[in-house]
């Protein structure tokens, strides 16, 4: 059943921007495999920053630090160990440079997130390493504190990886979001937009665990990100069912189905055609009557995506 918000609750929607890496390539930054976005980082910062201000420019409320690649998955343990809480001091720095001149240039506060990734790669959460992920976030969270407003575990596929995240990040009395990415093969979509089974994490979880822990914990907002648009809203309803009072965002992906199932640092997935920013608009409106009240894109949603989605705050 939809949840019809009003023209004033659609006002308050928050949107976040989109992915960073392909907008890197199409500004024609540093941009190269292994070490993905954080090769601009390290090259180029002020091009991450120009990414962050189109985004802003585009009506992004929430930007998020260029520290999705800053682990040692993407830069090396070597580089890591050395390089990596001032790659993430930087990465906070040029965010929160391009959020204060946004804000100072339109009047509108736009907020920092501090990207926290999955430190041992995407969509694996059988690599997750107990032991060795308290001093990879450590350095992270070392690096991003002085700069962000809030915390984002993004892209995360089990509790396990919240859990050290939400131990990493110890007192810290800013908001922290907590965003999930989806089981998204063809099987397992259809399954659930068909409703024959719910939506799950990659790790195998039930969304009732992860709402439960959500709860627990006294996350600000619970999140699904980085999966197909297909699958987002159902786990919207589900996660709304079982915490109607929890705030709930999404930002989906643009790859095509086909390619996303490429290993990591193989090469870049390719990019669905049929996700212009109008298709994308449509279904940000559905998750908008579905529950959501925080909106955005990942890998592939540009600019001119998160632009139109300034019209999700309007009236059907």
């Amino acid at each position: 059943m939809s949840q019809n918000p009003t023209p004033a609750a659609r006002s308050q929607i928050t949107i976040l921007d989109g992915g960073m890496s392909r907008e890197l390539v199409r500004i024609g930054a540093p941009f190269r495999q292994p070490e993905w976005s954080a090769y601009a980082l390290i090259e180029a910062p002020q091009m991450v920053k120009q990414v962050h201000a189109e985004f802003a420019e585009a009506g992004a409320d929430v930007i998020t630090t260029d520290t999705y690649a800053v682990v040692p998955f993407h830069i090396g343990a070597d580089r890591f160990w050395t390089e990596g809480r001032d790659l993430a001091n930087l990465a906070g720095q040029m965010a929160r440079e391009a959020a204060a001149e946004a804000t100072a240039r339109t009047g509108r506060t736009v907020r920092v997130a501090g990207s926290i990734p999955p430190v041992f790669g995407s969509y694996r959460p059988e690599l997750f390493q107990d032991a060795e992920a308290p001093g990879i976030l450590a350095a992270l969270i070392e690096g991003l504190s002085p700069h962000v407003d809030l915390w984002l575990a993004e892209t995360q596929s089990s509790l396990a990886e919240i859990r050290a995240i939400r131990a990493a990040l110890g007192d810290d009395p800013r908001p922290l979001w907590i965003s999930f990415t989806l089981n998204d093969d063809d099987e397992h979509t259809e399954s659930v937009i068909a409703g024959r089974e719910e939506p799950r994490p990659r790790s195998g979880e039930s969304l009732a665990e992860i709402v439960g822990y959500a709860l627990e914990i006294g996350v600000a907002a619970l999140l699904f990100n980085c999966s197909e648009a297909e699958i987002m809203e159902t786990a919207i309803r589900r996660a709304k069912a079982l915490a109607p009072g929890l705030e709930i965002g999404v930002y989906a992906n643009a790859f095509v189905p086909e390619t996303k199932k490429l290993a990591a640092n193989t090469g870049l997935c390719d990019i669905r055609d049929d996700l212009t920013p109008e298709a994308y608009l449509a279904f940000a409106r559905r998750w908008v009557d579905a529950g959501a009240t925080i909106v955005g894109g990942c890998c592939g949603i540009g600019t001119a995506h998160i632009a139109a989605l300034r019209e999700v705050r309007t009236e059907e």
